[in-house]
């Protein structure tokens, strides 16, 4: 594997990818430089320096996963991302600490003329009087945006004994309560509030959120800060607010397009500005690059990011009992793939037992991505499944069962095509996937890697030896062996597991034999 760092990042994060794959450190690449090397890798990390395009993207054949070692994802083609089938992580919480305590700073700072004073006594000038402050304990404090850095403000802010008030729709009443605020309009945090935060990502609908008609409605003591994303506030008309003494100051950390050395608000003293420095700490810079670097390894190594924006969301309690069944979910969904004849018109999904208990958003997803693995020209895994079968016309239906005959817990996809019913089922046991029943025969295999011979055929005597004699004579091994049937003399199937792969000319003699109905080679 190999990944390119295309932005700096902490040596933290680089030595854990260094354990996993060859990393080419390459930062302040050109668009067009990208493109031209990026088909050589399966990863690529970034923060907000380098933006991941659409034709980047597409330049990346092999690309497996995008990990952005920040919060944001607003410089990543996420939608591009998942119709490639590459998954996109972030460190959600890397920073949140680092941002949370910018924005308390620059809001001190604001409130104490800090940077200001700090400019005139180096110019020479002692002028106490030129930078009468405001304390922050009484005030109220409006905080747009109740994520993890919105959350981390209030905890810090309630400790200056600030009044709190919040605006986020998609935050419970519960979490509001603990942290101890009161959940209100925007139009009320804009009206009502001495200092105002924002703390959301930009978004079509959040993009220019605060411009001259929200200005409108503020104190003219209000003073505002943005350590969340530039493009929030109309740096227009935030400049005009300020000039016209509507508003009070501004502290902004991010601005619309980045790196940056001009904009309107660099000619106001009561404007601090500073170069995008929310997670501008060596806590964070290493927290972040060490979750994203984690992740990639976890990717590589077949398991699911716990991050990832655009694949499905496992706890970390869930993931414990999750990950082993997902890969029996993915291999029984590629049994399928393998063994089913005819035209693939709907999936049922089913989960019985212990498993049905949980959220099996990964598991669809993990049993559609081996089961469209071979079949679509797309690149199938847990990120685009749902939108390749649903490309294809797929119907794809989940059912659970809290109870299981057989097993604690087990999974069976079953696939109907214009030919026909083909049914897998796997479970987990002993720490290892096992495939436990094909169609409607009871098993037990643990696909491993191996080569599979699977035959149906009519039970009767030597048709077992006729088999082995075709592979024994190809000096093809027999790791071992499993034949079940539904009665005596009737329909059995065989399963040998090989050590090598059977050659054509081999399968066609076992197909030639007689009672041999059907014989498919597979590997698991």
């Amino acid at each position: 594997m190999k990944v390119l760092v295309a932005d700096s990042i902490s040596n933290a994060g680089i030595d854990i990818l260094r354990s996993c794959a060859q990393v080419d450190v390459k930062t302040g690449l050109k668009p067009e430089e990208i493109i031209s090397i990026i088909g050589d890798y399966e990863a690529i990390v970034v923060r907000s320096q380098t933006r991941v395009t659409a034709e980047i993207i597409k330049a990346g054949k092999k690309l497996q996963i995008i990990g952005r070692a920040g919060v944001g994802i607003d410089n990543i083609d996420v939608a591009e991302a998942t119709q490639h089938g590459i998954v996109v992580v972030n460190a959600p919480t890397g920073n949140t600490i680092s941002a949370a305590e910018h924005a308390i700073a620059l809001m001190l700072a604001l409130a104490r003329n800090i940077p200001q004073a700090n400019t005139s006594l180096r110019g020479g000038a002692w002028r106490r009087s030129d930078f009468m402050g405001t304390e922050v304990r009484g005030k109220v404090l409006g905080i747009i945006g109740l994520g993890n850095v919105g959350s981390a403000v209030a905890r810090r802010a309630r400790g200056l004994e600030m009044k709190l008030l919040a605006y986020d729709p998609f935050i419970s009443v519960e979490h509001a309560r603990n942290l101890q605020l009161e959940l209100v309009s925007l139009e009320k945090i804009l009206k009502e509030s001495d200092f105002i935060t924002l703390h959301i990502p930009k978004t079509s609908t959040t993009s220019g959120l605060i411009g001259e008609k929200e200005l409108a409605l503020v104190k003219p003591t209000v003073r505002i800060i943005n350590c969340a994303r530039g493009g929030l506030i109309d740096e227009e008309a935030l400049a005009k607010a300020v000039s016209e003494k509507r508003v009070a100051g501004a502290a902004i950390d991010v601005f619309p397009k980045e790196p940056t050395t001009e904009s309107v608000l660099f000619q106001y003293d009561n404007i601090i500005v500073t170069p995008h420095l929310g997670a501008s700490t060596t806590e964070a810079q290493a927290m972040a690059a060490s979750d994203v670097a984690d992740q990639i390894a976890d990717v590589f190594g077949g398991k699911p990011a716990k991050s990832a924006v655009n694949a499905p969301f496992i706890s970390s309690e869930d993931l414990a009992v999750l990950a082993p069944f997902i890969k029996v979910a993915s291999m029984a969904g590629k049994l399928t793939s393998e063994i089913a004849e005819g035209q693939m018109d709907s999936i049922q999904i089913k989960y019985e037992g212990d498993i049905s208990g949980y959220d099996t958003n990964a598991l669809k997803a993990a049993a559609l991505g081996g089961l469209l693995e071979e079949i679509s020209e797309e690149r199938v895994n847990l990120v685009n499944a749902d939108i390749v079968a649903a490309h294809r016309g797929m119907t794809v239906v989940e059912q659970k069962e809290a109870d299981c005959k057989n097993y604690a817990s087990l999974i069976t996809i079953e696939a109907k095509t214009s030919e026909g019913v083909t049914t897998v089922a796997g479970t987990v046991m002993r720490g290892q996937s096992h495939i436990v029943r094909v169609n409607d025969y009871w098993i037990d295999i643990v696909p491993t890697g191996a080569y599979f011979l699977f035959s149906d055929h009519r039970d009767r005597p030597g048709i077992i030896g006729a088999v082995g004699k075709i592979t024994g004579d190809a000096d093809i091994n027999i790791n071992y062996m499993i034949v079940s049937r539904l009665e005596q003399r009737g329909k059995a199937l065989m399963i040998l597991a090989l050590d090598e792969p059977l050659p054509e000319a081999q399968l066609k003699q076992v197909l030639s034999l007689p009672d041999i109905y059907s014989a498919k080679l597979v590997k698991l």
